[in-house]
């Protein structure tokens, strides 16, 4: 029996038009994440295999793998829900006291200094990134701040216990059929439809989930 399966898109294939153009959406959804999610299914079954029969020889790959495609999994499924459709208004712009986002404003504010060079930083770590990865906000629960990742693959360069809150896709799948090699036209464009309600929830759930890592001495 499968652990993990593929989530349902939130939206209809074309609503993330004109930034991201149903196609490129229908392939990365149904084609890539299955992939990913069907990756991490098998080498379950293959590392349980390896128990029942004490075969280790295998390990340090599967173990790669799965992290591979475990880390796809989870970064695509924060990835549909972080946009929101800019026809219907409720995607870009930037959080606010105003829209109920208060708390994530403020926290961007603290960690980066102001949202303009918090949007430079994660612009310039999603497009740079070098061959295949993604560009992350994601909350540091040593520190409590919020800081910016430059995610290679899906799982390498990440600060352990990071919890991902806003994450732009910069494999070529996501943009290539639309954008051909700029990525940075394709990462600039994604500011438009970011959910910054969905960002804000994740925020807030990571703050109150996220146990102490650093004991208190004294």
């Amino acid at each position: 029996m499968a652990i993990y399966t593929l989530p349902e898109l939130p939206y209809e294939y074309s609503a993330l038009e004109p930034v991201i153009n149903p196609q490129i959406i229908e392939l990365h959804h149904d084609k890539h994440h299955a992939a990913y999610v069907k990756g991490a299914n098998d080498t379950l079954e293959q590392l349980a295999e390896a128990r029942d029969k004490e075969n280790w020889a295998a390990l340090n790959g599967l173990e790669k793998n799965l992290a591979f495609h475990l880390s796809g999994h989870i970064l695509h499924s924060i990835y549909w829900h972080n946009m929101a459709s800019p026809k219907t208004g409720e995607g870009g712009g930037e959080p606010t006291a105003a829209d109920g986002l208060g708390e994530l404003a403020d926290a961007i504010t603290e960690s980066f200094g102001s949202f303009a060079k918090f949007k430079k930083q994660l612009t310039f770590a999603s497009s740079a990134t070098q061959g295949s990865g993604w560009g992350v906000l994601a909350y540091e629960p040593v520190s409590g701040r919020l800081i910016v990742e430059q995610v290679y693959d899906h799982q390498g360069n990440v600060g352990q216990a990071s919890v991902p809150v806003l994450v732009f896709d910069a494999w070529e799948h996501a943009f290539y059929l639309q954008y051909k090699n700029q990525k940075v036209d394709f990462i600039e464009a994604m500011w438009n439809v970011v959910n910054w309600q969905d960002v804000a929830k994740r925020y807030a759930d990571a703050k109150a989930r996220t146990p102490l890592l650093i004991p208190v001495q004294g």
